[in-house]
């Protein structure tokens, strides 16, 4: 059923993608279409759908914008923390990363039919995450609103500097974070101390990224919600 509203679109891919053998590739996206169904599965209010397409490219619709950016940057931190070497991931520089585009506005869509969905949202996200390889960046936001773009421009900026340099432990710590677990929880999760939990939270900017998810959701509600 189609509807119209202001929603988020999230529209991402894979980093280098081509570079991978079939079968990393191929558990990566399984990866990914996991982590759809649970996203999917946890809201029963504001809806969240996504769908995989062209192979390594993913997009989503999230009926609450203020959801959209610890969405995106879950998404980003389950790949980063990918790992198939069955070995400790540790200090270990991420093998695997993804670029993600969110366009806030305007849109008619279906949950059960993306393909058939438009409007400003799509529109935002899609044409920006084409631009962003060219530019260099990995996590992007645009609006109908250009005060909001160019602020976010710089914030989302200082973000890849910080995720950037997340080994593969800081962002298996991160996507625990994101998912409201306790340091004690995922201490006893991936059986290491609290304290080496606490040490890669702080590493991996968690009191940086609380900060900008304050200002996303702050600025978001006041213009669009």
């Amino acid at each position: 059923m189609m509807k119209n509203a202001t929603i988020a679109v999230i529209t991402g891919d894979l980093v280098n993608s081509s570079q991978f053998s079939h079968t990393r590739l191929q558990a990566i996206i399984q990866r990914l279409k996991n982590e759809f169904e649970t996203i999917q599965s946890e809201k029963r209010t504001n809806r969240i759908t996504f769908t995989m397409f062209r192979g390594d490219s993913f997009q989503g619709i999230v009926e609450d914008p203020c959801e959209a950016l610890q969405i995106s940057l879950q998404i980003k931190a389950l790949i980063n923390s990918f790992n198939d070497s069955g070995e400790v991931a540790g200090n270990t520089v991420p093998i695997a990363d993804v670029r993600i585009s969110i366009g806030i506005g305007e849109a008619s869509y279906d949950l059960d039919a993306i393909n058939v969905s438009n409007g400003e949202a799509f529109q935002f996200s899609g044409r920006t995450l084409d631009s962003m390889k060219a530019e260099h960046v990995k996590m992007a936001l645009r609006t109908v609103n250009a005060q909001i773009n160019d602020e976010f421009r710089v914030h989302m900026k200082f973000l890849d500097s910080i995720t950037d340099r997340w080994s593969m432990a800081s962002a298996e710590v991160v996507y625990f974070l994101l998912k409201r677990y306790k340091e004690r929880q995922i201490a006893q999760k991936l059986n290491r101390s609290q304290a080496a939990i606490n040490h890669r939270k702080k590493a991996a900017g968690w009191d940086e990224i609380q900060l900008l998810f304050d200002r996303y959701e702050q600025v978001i509600k006041k213009q669009f919600v």
